[in-house]
Protein backbone atom coordinates (compact mmCIF):
# COMPACT_ATOMS: atom_id res chain seq x y z
CA UNK A 1 0.00 0.00 0.00
CA UNK A 2 1.13 3.38 -0.85
CA UNK A 3 0.84 6.99 0.74
CA UNK A 4 1.72 10.41 0.12
CA UNK A 5 1.42 12.95 2.38
CA UNK A 6 1.79 17.35 1.65
CA UNK A 7 1.77 19.81 3.84
CA UNK A 8 -1.59 22.42 3.76
CA UNK A 9 -1.31 25.38 4.24
CA UNK A 10 -4.37 28.42 5.57
CA UNK A 11 -3.73 31.99 5.31
CA UNK A 12 -6.01 34.86 6.13
CA UNK A 13 -6.77 36.21 2.70
CA UNK A 14 -3.41 36.47 1.66
CA UNK A 15 -2.66 33.13 -0.15
CA UNK A 16 -2.05 34.23 -3.48
CA UNK A 17 0.41 36.19 -2.32
CA UNK A 18 1.72 33.58 -0.59
CA UNK A 19 1.70 30.91 -3.22
CA UNK A 20 3.76 33.19 -5.76
CA UNK A 21 6.38 34.16 -3.14
CA UNK A 22 6.89 30.25 -2.65
CA UNK A 23 6.84 29.61 -6.67
CA UNK A 24 9.50 32.31 -7.07
CA UNK A 25 11.61 31.11 -3.02
CA UNK A 26 11.63 27.31 -3.51
CA UNK A 27 11.66 27.42 -7.68
CA UNK A 28 8.03 25.69 -7.84
CA UNK A 29 6.04 25.35 -10.35
CA UNK A 30 2.23 26.47 -9.96
CA UNK A 31 -0.25 23.50 -10.39
CA UNK A 32 -3.46 25.75 -10.67
CA UNK A 33 -5.16 28.11 -8.52
CA UNK A 34 -9.14 28.69 -7.76
CA UNK A 35 -11.00 30.88 -6.34
CA UNK A 36 -14.24 30.04 -4.30
CA UNK A 37 -15.97 32.47 -6.75
CA UNK A 38 -14.54 30.10 -9.62
CA UNK A 39 -17.61 27.74 -8.07
CA UNK A 40 -20.83 27.75 -8.71
CA UNK A 41 -22.61 30.02 -6.04
CA UNK A 42 -25.10 28.42 -3.64
CA UNK A 43 -28.20 30.89 -3.41
CA UNK A 44 -28.86 29.84 0.27
CA UNK A 45 -25.54 31.22 1.22
CA UNK A 46 -24.16 33.71 -1.04
CA UNK A 47 -20.74 35.07 -0.59
CA UNK A 48 -19.32 38.33 -0.50
CA UNK A 49 -17.21 39.92 -3.16
CA UNK A 50 -14.20 40.05 -0.60
CA UNK A 51 -15.27 35.86 -0.32
CA UNK A 52 -15.47 35.43 -3.92
CA UNK A 53 -11.63 36.77 -4.06
CA UNK A 54 -10.23 34.19 -1.52
CA UNK A 55 -8.01 31.50 -2.82
CA UNK A 56 -10.16 27.84 -2.62
CA UNK A 57 -7.37 25.95 -3.20
CA UNK A 58 -4.19 26.64 -4.86
CA UNK A 59 -1.54 24.10 -5.97
CA UNK A 60 2.26 24.65 -6.35
CA UNK A 61 4.92 21.47 -7.27
CA UNK A 62 8.27 22.29 -5.58
CA UNK A 63 10.75 19.22 -6.56
CA UNK A 64 9.07 16.05 -5.66
CA UNK A 65 6.55 17.39 -3.29
CA UNK A 66 3.89 19.73 -3.20
CA UNK A 67 1.87 22.39 -1.26
CA UNK A 68 -1.48 23.06 -1.28
CA UNK A 69 -3.21 26.06 0.35
CA UNK A 70 -6.24 27.74 1.05
CA UNK A 71 -7.64 30.88 2.13
CA UNK A 72 -10.20 30.84 5.47
CA UNK A 73 -13.42 32.45 5.45
CA UNK A 74 -13.29 35.94 6.32
CA UNK A 75 -14.03 36.43 9.91
CA UNK A 76 -13.26 32.55 10.71
CA UNK A 77 -10.49 32.07 13.77
CA UNK A 78 -6.71 31.95 12.18
CA UNK A 79 -3.62 32.48 13.85
CA UNK A 80 -0.52 31.63 12.20
CA UNK A 81 2.10 29.49 14.18
CA UNK A 82 4.45 26.96 14.52
CA UNK A 83 2.50 23.59 15.22
CA UNK A 84 4.01 22.74 11.51
CA UNK A 85 7.35 23.12 9.91
CA UNK A 86 8.33 22.23 6.42
CA UNK A 87 11.52 20.94 6.12
CA UNK A 88 13.43 21.16 2.54
CA UNK A 89 16.44 19.13 1.25
CA UNK A 90 18.08 20.63 -1.53
CA UNK A 91 20.58 18.71 -2.59
CA UNK A 92 23.47 21.27 -2.17
CA UNK A 93 24.60 24.19 -0.82
CA UNK A 94 24.69 26.75 -3.26
CA UNK A 95 20.53 25.69 -4.05
CA UNK A 96 19.88 25.69 -0.09
CA UNK A 97 21.53 29.25 0.74
CA UNK A 98 19.11 30.78 -2.14
CA UNK A 99 16.26 29.08 -0.74
CA UNK A 100 16.98 30.32 2.88
CA UNK A 101 17.82 33.82 1.43
CA UNK A 102 14.60 34.13 -0.67
CA UNK A 103 12.65 32.61 2.39
CA UNK A 104 14.03 35.36 4.99
CA UNK A 105 13.04 38.06 3.12
CA UNK A 106 10.82 40.40 5.17
CA UNK A 107 10.50 37.43 7.66
CA UNK A 108 12.98 36.01 10.60
CA UNK A 109 16.09 34.07 10.97
CA UNK A 110 15.71 31.16 13.84
CA UNK A 111 18.85 30.05 13.25
CA UNK A 112 20.90 30.80 11.03
CA UNK A 113 22.43 28.49 8.21
CA UNK A 114 25.36 26.51 9.66
CA UNK A 115 26.97 23.06 10.04
CA UNK A 116 25.74 20.51 12.30
CA UNK A 117 26.85 17.35 13.16
CA UNK A 118 23.62 16.25 10.74
CA UNK A 119 24.23 18.13 7.57
CA UNK A 120 27.17 20.68 6.10
CA UNK A 121 24.28 23.16 6.06
CA UNK A 122 21.33 23.25 7.89
CA UNK A 123 19.49 26.33 9.37
CA UNK A 124 15.55 27.76 10.36
CA UNK A 125 13.64 30.61 8.59
CA UNK A 126 10.33 31.76 9.17
CA UNK A 127 9.16 33.75 6.76
CA UNK A 128 7.10 36.81 6.24
CA UNK A 129 3.88 34.77 6.64
CA UNK A 130 4.81 33.28 9.79
CA UNK A 131 5.59 29.58 8.34
CA UNK A 132 8.80 28.07 9.79
CA UNK A 133 10.97 26.29 7.32
CA UNK A 134 13.90 24.02 8.09
CA UNK A 135 16.72 24.19 5.05
CA UNK A 136 18.61 20.91 5.27
CA UNK A 137 21.51 19.68 3.32
CA UNK A 138 21.88 15.65 3.89
CA UNK A 139 25.16 14.24 4.99
CA UNK A 140 26.08 11.79 1.79
CA UNK A 141 24.73 8.67 3.65
CA UNK A 142 21.39 9.56 2.20
CA UNK A 143 19.72 9.92 5.49
CA UNK A 144 17.37 12.99 6.02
Amino acid sequence: MSIRLNPYLNFDGNTKEAVLFYEKALGGTLLGMMKFGDMPEDPEHPMTEEMKERIMHAHLQVGDSELMFSDTYPGMPYQPGDAVQIAIHPSDETRAREIFSALEEGGQVLMPLQKTDWSPLYGIVKDKFGVTFQVNVPIETGCV
